[in-house]
This record gives C-alpha cells, sequence and structure tokens, in this order.
C-alpha cells in the first residue's frame, strides 16, 4: 500500500491505533509491577493474577483495577515516600549534614559540666573536633 492511497481518516486512525497499542503496553506493565510489588498479596495469589491477565489479557487487566485499583495508588505512593527518603539519606550522607563543629562543642561542654569527661579529654576532644 502506497502513501499516496492513504487518506486523513487512515492515517489519523493509524496513529490511533499505535497510541492505543502504546497505552496498552504502559497498563500491562503497570499491572504487572504492581502484582509483584504488592506486600499484601501472597505467591499464589500474585501467580493467579499473572495467570488471569495473560490468558484473558483485556478481561483480567480490568478486573484487576477494578479489584485492586485502590491498592496500586497506595503502592505508587509508598515506592514515592520510600525515594524520596533514600534521596534525603544519599544527599545527607554525600553533604556530610551531620552535627556541626559548634553543634559538638557544646556537647563537649556539656559532658565537661556534668563530670563524664576530665579538662585534659576536654581539651583533646576540643583539638580534634577543631581541626576536622
Amino acid at each position: 500500500m502506497l502513501a499516496s492511497d492513504f487518506g486523513t481518516g487512515q492515517v489519523f486512525l493509524e496513529l490511533l491505533y499505535f497510541f492505543l497499542f502504546v497505552i496498552w503496553i504502559w497498563l500491562l506493565i503497570v499491572v504487572f509491577s504492581d502484582i509483584f510489588r504488592s506486600r499484601d498479596l501472597s505467591g499464589w495469589a500474585k501467580a493467579l493474577w499473572v495467570i488471569f491477565v495473560i490468558i484473558v489479557p483485556y478481561f483480567g487487566v480490568f478486573v484487576y483495577l477494578i479489584a485492586r485499583g485502590h491498592k496500586m495508588s497506595e503502592h505508587a505512593a509508598e515506592a514515592v515516600q520510600a525515594q524520596n527518603v533514600a534521596f534525603t539519606q544519599a544527599v545527607q550522607a554525600a553533604a556530610g549534614t551531620g552535627d556541626s563543629a559548634a553543634d559538638q562543642l557544646a556537647k563537649l561542654a556539656d559532658l565537661k559540666a556534668n563530670g563524664t569527661i576530665d579538662d585534659a579529654e576536654f581539651q583533646r576532644l576540643k583539638a580534634q573536633v577543631v581541626s576536622s
């Protein structure tokens, strides 16, 4: 079939079919990823859902979205929260945002005032904090 044989409506329909196919693939990926990241499903339940979606794909995805659609949003929110926590920890570790030198000196002064450490140990630890 030549390109000149296509009318405007046929080009539109072909593009529509293509985008519907892409959406279908995306929907399958989302459903399968939700099935496998669900902690509330047992292994057998996951296997049954996968078999159901593979054997009867359109109906299986439709039933999954109706039966477990609310859990999909909860799983997505949990994943985003876990990613944010991991990102924050990675940034803090990379930036080295621990106690500042002033905070460490204040803690050392409190320890000295409480009598936990003596004056010589206070001077030694203070020198370490100041030099680092």
